[in-house]
């Protein structure tokens, strides 16, 4: 649904001693960095709160500079403006940088908190900046912890800014310690889901991701050029060859130094908890996750739907896909069912961030992104498929417009995903259990069917169907024990994450009240003043 949204998504290039590879810019490998915005427009789906680079050079006065703005990055690096972007690109240009897109489950909605950060030192290999996609579900205990030893200064409410600071940690010392080792040190206090870019002043990257790879991370190696970014579309949108393409292992980091590329684990045991939304949600199409493409898991999601569909059809039933995301479910769904999946709802693909006022505020938002085709909809049995409900906001006002605008005779809503039952604390704004739709049904209800008629009938739907919890694993094609399902079943594969979530039952009194934390923190931020 546009009202879930995921934290951010990071990028990195790296030109490697070697002849000019033919994917690097025209004007030569000093000048890699200028593929960072392009790379951040394919993983823009990721955050749209802010952008930003930082890159490397050895030929400039100050090694590493960063930029960073709130905005698209089409506003940020001003790629409707030749002059302008140009301008940008050769002053922070260098034959290496990393990349970032944010939106905040955590932190102000200022330049501030923009991504990268940098840490700078009057030694060069103390001096880094880095980007960040993911949480740490101890931020609250990392930061009291630093806090109490009175030689750290933190000015900021983000889990950004306690990584900055652990891995200063790791570099302090006269010692010059391998990025390898300094991941390692920092990783041991870590618990949650990460996956980072890292460059120091004496041109050194670290690409890692966490032990259980909840975060994805892709990265490729053509010719002299390097590049790593959070989806496959963004290596496979610069020309890079898929066969070239890699997911990195969980609890693995990627280091470059002294113009060597190294690829070696960072913990001993690295395990497996992919999180599942990427597949069903967050991720771009195009992309592909750990071996498994995100259309075809789409894919097999509307098969599950169809095969679990028991309306009766008839000629007025066509499936209509909620822009954009479910259309790959809807399609193989009204295939597999023999009727039409038409585009009943047009996105308004150009409404970009709103800032309605009033009392309607909210539906006015949703109303003003989606359209719904009378000429389409009039007098028909809908199949509303969605990848999701979360908080149902979204959904209701979709419902009303349907009838309203669409004058259907039936809505009958199929979500392609189990009920969201549990918070995220992994990098998803959804961490209170009180924001949540469904707890509150499948607490009160007697059984899972009486449970969807009510949530059908709160929605204002015919009826509601949502996927069986094994229905993910499926689709996506791995194990159910290498997925993060969370959200779905309430068991969360660190130790931190379940105690959030113990917590966030805690104030929600049980479930009782569904309404209870509307108003109130982030359980993310709770456990923080409780800490």
């Amino acid at each position: 649904m546009s009202e879930l949204r995921h934290e951010c998504g990071v990028a990195a290039v790296y030109h490697l001693p070697g002849p000019q590879s033919p994917l690097c810019p025209t004007q030569g490998p000093s000048h890699a960095s200028r593929l960072i915005p392009r790379m951040l427009l394919d993983i823009q789906n990721r955050g749209q709160l802010s952008a930003g680079m930082a890159s490397f050079n050895p030929e400039r006065k100050h090694l590493i500079e960063r930029y960073r703005e709130l905005g698209s990055v089409t506003e940020v690096f001003r790629l409707s403006h030749k002059e302008k972007a140009d301008a940008l690109m050769a002053r922070y240009s260098g034959p290496a940088a990393i990349g970032h897109v944010r939106y905040a489950t955590c932190g102000k909605d200022d330049v501030s908190y923009a991504q990268p950060f940098e840490r700078r030192h009057l030694q060069k290999r103390k001096w880094f900046s880095f980007a960040f996609n993911g949480q740490l579900a101890n931020y609250a205990e990392l930061r009291d912890q630093l806090l109490a030893e009175d030689d750290h200064h933190i000015t900021r409410a983000t889990d950004t800014e306690i990584i900055m600071h652990e891995l200063a940690k790791e570099l302090a010392g006269e010692k010059r310690q391998p990025l390898l080792e300094v991941m390692r040190g920092a990783a041991r206090r870590f618990d949650g889901a990460y996956t980072l870019a890292m460059i120091n002043a004496l041109g050194e990257l670290l690409i890692a991701r966490d032990p259980l790879g909840i975060k994805p991370m892709s990265y490729a190696v053509q010719d002299s050029l390097f590049a790593a970014a959070s989806e496959s579309v963004a290596l496979l949108n610069l020309g890079i060859d898929p066969g070239n393409i890699r997911s990195l292992e969980p609890g693995h980091a990627i280091v470059i130094s002294d113009g060597k590329l190294d690829i070696q684990p960072f913990v001993d045991k690295p395990s497996r908890a992919h999180c599942f939304f990427e597949w069903i949600y967050f991720a771009n199409v195009a992309s592909t996750m750990d071996g498994r493409s995100v259309y075809l898991s789409r894919k097999a999601l509307g098969e599950e739907l169809a095969q679990l569909e028991d309306l009766t059809i008839d000629d007025d039933t066509i499936v209509v896909p909620v822009p954009d995301t479910s259309k790959a479910a809807a399609d193989s769904m009204a295939y597999a069912l023999g009727v039409p999946s038409v585009e009943g709802l047009m996105r308004n693909r150009y409404s970009g961030r709103t800032f309605i006022e009033g009392g309607d505020a909210r539906y006015a938002k949703a109303a003003s992104k989606y359209t719904p085709l009378r000429e389409v909809l009039e007098g028909k049995r809908v199949l509303l498929v969605e990848d999701s409900i979360v908080r149902s906001t979204t959904m209701r006002v979709l419902i009303d417009r349907l009838r309203t605008v669409g004058h259907v005779k039936e809505i009958h809503v199929r979500v392609a995903c189990p009920p969201i039952v549990a918070p995220c604390f992994y990098g998803i704004d959804m961490s209170t259990i009180g924001e949540l739709f469904a707890p509150h049904f499948l607490k009160n209800a007697e059984g899972s069917e009486a449970a969807f008629k009510a949530m059908a009938d709160e929605l204002g739907a015919d009826s509601l169907r949502y996927l069986p919890v094994e229905s993910i694993a499926r689709a996506v094609g791995r194990p159910p024990g290498e997925l993060c399902q969370a959200c779905i079943s309430g068991q969360y594969p660190t130790a931190c994450g379940q105690q959030l979530y113990e917590l966030a039952v805690e104030k929600a009194g049980g479930f009782e009240d569904p309404t209870a934390e509307q108003s109130a923190s982030r359980t993310y931020e709770a456990a923080h003043r409780n800490g």
